[in-house]
C-alpha cells in the first residue's frame, strides 16, 4: 500500500498521460455499454435523491450516462442545471445550495452528492455548509489537497473562472477536512488530468478511497467506477459499510493509497 505525503510540491500528470486521455476515454464509454447487463448486479436503489456535478468547463450531457445508469438502478437523480462549469463564477455555488435544498425538501430525505473533478470540490464546499441535507458524497478524480499546479488544467480553470487556481477564498478552505457523512473518493494513479495523489482522502469510520484504472475524463462512463458509485449509494444511510473490492481481480480495483 502506498503512503501519500505532502512535503513536496506534486507534480500534475505527465503529458503522455494527458495526450491519451481522449481516446482512452471513449474506450472506457464503450466498455461501459458493452458490459451493462453486469452493471445491473449492484444492488438496487432506495430512491434517494442523487445529485451529480460535472467537471470543469463540461456540462450535465457529460454525465448522462452516469445519471441514466443511477435512475436504472433506482435512484431519483438530477443534474446541476448550470450549464457549463466555467469554476466558482457569481451564483454558481447558491444555485447548487438552492439546487441541494429543493431536492431535500421535495422528497423530505437527505440528499447524496456525486462530484467529478471540479464538481467533487463543489461537493465538498456542499458537505461542509449543509450537512443536515446531504447523506453521502462521492468524488470522481477531484483534487481537493495540495496545490492547484497539480494538475494539468490549472491554466484553463484560471482562463475560465477568472480566478487563481490556488485561490485562497474561504470557501476553498473547506475543501480540505473530510466531510461528516460517508465519503469516497474514486481516483487513478492513470488519471492524465489530475495528480491522483491529491484526490486521496483520509481513511476513517466513514471515510474511504477506491482505486481504478481509468483516464480522467473516462472516469464518469467507466464501468468500475459506475458500479463502486452505485454500490455507494446502495448503503443503507445508518449502517455504512467500505466498500469490498476483495470479491474482484486488483487490475479492476487495486489497493488503494493511504494518506500518510
Amino acid at each position: 500500500m502506498t503512503a501519500v505525503t505532502y512535503n513536496r510540491p506534486i507534480p500534475p500528470p505527465s503529458k503522455l498521460l494527458l495526450f491519451g486521455e481522449g481516446g482512452r476515454a471513449l474506450g472506457e464509454a464503450m466498455l461501459a455499454v458493452s458490459l451493462w447487463p453486469l452493471l445491473r448486479l449492484v444492488p438496487k436503489g432506495d430512491g434517494h435523491s442523487v445529485l451529480v456535478l460535472p467537471g470543469l468547463v463540461a456540462a450535465d450531457d457529460s454525465t448522462g450516462l452516469l445519471r441514466r445508469y443511477l435512475r436504472y438502478r433506482g435512484y431519483d437523480v438530477h443534474g446541476w442545471g448550470q450549464g457549463r462549469n466555467l469554476g466558482p463564477r457569481p451564483g454558481v455555488e447558491q444555485g447548487m445550495a438552492d439546487r441541494l435544498k429543493k431536492l431535500a425538501d421535495d422528497s423530505g430525505r437527505k440528499v447524496s452528492i456525486v462530484g467529478w473533478s471540479l464538481g467533487g470540490i463543489y461537493a465538498r464546499q456542499l458537505a461542509a455548509a449543509h450537512a443536515d441535507e446531504i447523506r453521502s458524497i462521492i468524488t470522481l478524480g477531484s483534487p481537493f489537497v495540495g496545490s492547484g499546479h497539480a494538475t494539468n488544467a490549472w491554466r484553463l480553470y484560471e482562463v475560465v473562472s477568472g480566478r487563481k487556481s490556488d485561490d485562497s477564498d474561504p470557501s476553498w478552505q473547506s475543501v480540505l477536512p473530510t466531510p461528516t457523512m460517508p465519503t469516497t473518493s474514486i481516483y487513478s494513479r492513470t488519471d492524465g488530468v489530475v495528480a491522483w495523489q491529491t484526490s486521496i482522502e483520509k481513511v476513517g469510520p466513514h471515510s474511504e478511497n477506491i482505486e481504478v484504472i481509468a483516464s480522467h475524463l473516462g472516469l464518469g462512463v467507466h464501468p468500475a467506477v459506475m458500479y463502486a458509485v452505485a454500490d455507494r449509494l446502495a448503503q443503507p444511510e445508518e449502517s455504512w459499510k467500505p466498500f469490498d473490492r476483495s470479491v474482484f481481480p486488483g487490475w479492476i480495483y487495486p489497493k488503494p493509497a493511504q494518506r500518510g
